[in-house]
């Protein structure tokens, strides 16, 4: 697997490394602690004389030019880089601040001014490395679960050939290959199983913490956890081909993508940059003015180091980096930033029913029978007649009987009625398996009891087979598209967030209806066809509220669109759906209300550190220009540099608070049951 570059966590440090800042803010403490003792300002304010040595006097102007050279070259190159390209930012600033520490504290070597300085320049860029090396690896821990992501995958796999089995470095694995994956070993590529069963860990693809069997012919992805016995898989994809691969991406990409709340930030950086100039400048005039030379340059530094927009810059990019790899932990993909940004605002929640909020596939759903018939009896019969077709709804069927254990009878002269059902010989008679038109055809009637139950079927949208027996009916059984037991709670919980929710199919309005008013939702639009979703979704928005699609990412791309957000559920291994902001990779309903969730959680970690950022600085560059000297208080230059750390801080750990959001709540089995029999 290749490699993901990390895009935009934040830009303007890229590259940075926290053990390079780490490094440098030890090594440049140490050097400052000679500069402070030696201090005669220092020495002063707390009543010691430090120890008098052979050109003891040169000890704070040397170090503390070594402090200058080696701990602000970091800061003074990214000024240059800012300045050729005219985007002058937080290094610009920190770099003037030093260069005016560093000329004020000669000027009082050389004797232009009374004070000495010098340990305000060393404690100045030692605080400025702390708050560098904490700021980084703040950045790097967020960007942690995506990292780690890559080392998923094990060094090598176990290839069978026909002789033997081989171990073999990852990179020669190729599609079609059959390998063996042990227990508690990792799935070295994506593939199918064609031998073996196994409990599959797959949290780290869905969120999903409980693992899932797999078996002969059930699909694989690289990079999770056999437990309970071995698998031999044979390969479907590899390197950048593989849905880890693919997760990388579209969580890389999402890191990097523009934000509404990005672009305010740096805008407001950018003016930061001319405020904190102008600033400077009227302080270094005033104080020059008032006859203080040296208080002016003090001043002006100190103005420069806390008007440093680092807070300001980490506060929406540290955020972006924590929620979206918060949300790949829990199977929510986000593929494009503003869609989730737009999420928190959505007012209508439109799900595609079909593989959406229903399974897709037909189940039996219900069945009845004429007095005297056994419903096992009529199971079996129905499973028997529909064993060799195809329809759909004669696998729904045979899988009833199956789950009840019925073995059907052996059938013979099967024939397939078109539109209207099938017949075959059991036991020397014809038995028949279809709808109310094969009834037709036979002249048979259903007795009162089926009659009712099959009425009531027909209103909540179910289809209804009866068997026949000659031309007497023995029963009927009802089958529908199962409804995901998750959906109706999904439903509750976008209820309790505040959102509508509607439903569009291409169904009959009664089966829209049925499914609609056992699941709560509000709006339904039925016997829509593909092409007139997206027709559809507009009239929603022409409501005035943002509209949010869910749908399987094929079928409903030009409605997933048209949305103000496109939500892809049940992507699975998919993940390059293009039409979808978000994807979804369980298919599980519940997770749109977890995106929201995250959407509003983020959005108001965002708001909170961009007001903080900015109010900070708004009260704290009066003060550090002076505005409070007339009450005899003036902020030191290395106080100012660790308020703006600690401002910095701050926001740090304010963001890092977002990993403790909880997206989703995972039922009890007992209550799943509950939902799934309450729909």
């Amino acid at each position: 697997m290749t490699g993901i570059h990390h895009g935009g966590a934040h830009a303007k440090h890229a590259g940075h490394d926290p053990d390079a800042y780490r490094r440098q803010f030890w090594i440049v403490l140490l050097l400052t602690i000679p500069v402070v003792v030696w201090s005669g300002e220092v020495q002063m304010w707390l009543g010691y004389r430090a120890p008098v040595l052979p050109g003891s006097n040169w000890i704070p102007p040397l170090i503390g030019t070594v402090v200058f050279a080696y701990g602000g070259a970091v800061f003074l190159r990214g000024a240059f880089t800012e300045l050729r390209d005219r985007l002058p930012g937080m290094m610009t600033l920190i770099s003037l601040a030093i260069l005016v520490a560093f000329v004020a504290s000669w000027a009082a070597t050389l004797g232009v001014f009374s004070v000495d300085v010098w340990w305000e320049l060393a404690t100045l860029i030692t605080v400025m490395s702390l708050g560098h090396w904490l700021e980084m690896r703040s950045i790097m821990q967020a960007q942690g679960a995506l990292s780690a992501l890559t080392e998923l995958l094990p060094d090598t796999a176990e290839r069978v050939t026909d002789t033997a089995i081989e171990s073999v470095p990852l990179h020669m694995l190729a599609v079609g290959d059959l390998v063996l994956v042990r227990p508690g070993t990792r799935v070295p590529a994506d593939g199918e199983v064609v031998e073996g069963m196994a409990d599959v860990d797959e949290s780290m693809i869905t969120g999903e913490s409980r693992p899932v069997t797999k078996a002969p012919g059930a699909a694989v992805v690289a990079g999770t956890v056999a437990a309970g016995g071995s698998l031999r898989v044979r390969v479907t994809a590899v390197g950048d081909e593989t849905a880890l691969s693919g997760i990388m991406r579209l969580v890389a990409a999402a890191q990097a993508s523009n934000s509404r709340a990005q672009a305010l930030a740096d805008r407001a950086a950018a003016v930061l940059f001319f405020v904190a100039l102008a600033a400077g400048t009227i302080t270094l005039a005033a104080w020059m003015l008032a006859g203080r030379p040296e208080e002016a340059l003090i001043r002006t530094a100190t103005v420069l180091v806390i008007a440093c927009p680092h807070a300001l810059g980490l506060a929406i990019p540290l955020v972006i980096a924590i929620s979206t790899t918060l949300g790949a932990r829990n199977g929510l993909l986000v593929k494009d930033r503003l869609a989730l940004e737009r999420a928190r605002d959505l007012g209508i929640i439109v799900f595609d029913k079909t593989g959406t909020l229903t399974r897709g596939e037909a189940v039996m759903a219900g069945i009845v029978v004429a007095d005297g018939i056994d419903e096992s009896e009529l199971l079996g019969l129905a499973a028997a007649v529909e064993t060799d077709s195809e329809h759909p709804l004669a696998k729904a069927i045979v899988a009833g009987a199956e789950r009840r254990g019925i073995r059907p009878a052996r059938a013979t002269d099967f024939e397939a009625l078109s539109g209207r059902g099938a017949r075959a010989t059991i036991r020397g008679e014809v038995v028949s398996v279809g709808g109310p038109r094969l009834l037709g055809d036979l002249g048979a009637q259903p007795g009162p009891e089926i009659g009712i139950a099959t009425q009531e079927w027909a209103a909540q949208g179910r289809t209804v087979l009866h068997v026949v027996l000659g031309d007497r009916v023995l029963g009927a059984v009802a089958v529908e598209d199962e409804i995901r037991p998750e959906s109706a709670e999904a439903v509750t919980l976008l209820h309790r967030m505040g959102l509508r929710v509607a439903m569009i199919t291409g169904d009959a309005r009664s089966v829209a209806e049925s499914v609609a008013s056992r699941l709560g939702i509000d709006e339904v639009a039925a016997e829509v066809l593909p092409a007139d979703k997206s027709e559809t979704i507009r009239r929603f928005q022409a409501s005035g509220a943002r509209v949010g699609m869910v749908g399987d990412g094929v079928n409903d791309a030009p409605a997933l669109t048209q949305a103000d957000v496109g939500i892809a559920i049940g992507a699975g291994t998919d993940v390059a759906v293009e039409s979808a902001g978000i994807i979804l990779v369980r298919d599980d309903p519940r997770d749109v209300a977890a995106a929201i969730r995250l959407s509003r959680a983020s959005y108001r970690k965002m708001i909170q550190n961009l007001v903080w950022a900015t109010g900070y600085n708004a009260l704290a560059i009066p003060v550090a220009a002076g505005a409070l000297a007339p009450l005899g208080f003036v902020l030191p230059m290395s106080v100012g540099a660790l308020v703006m750390s600690v401002s910095t801080i701050v926001v740090a750990l304010n963001a890092q608070l977002l990993r403790r959001l909880r997206l989703r709540s995972e039922p009890a089995a007992g209550q799943l049951t509950q939902v799934a029999t309450a729909a």
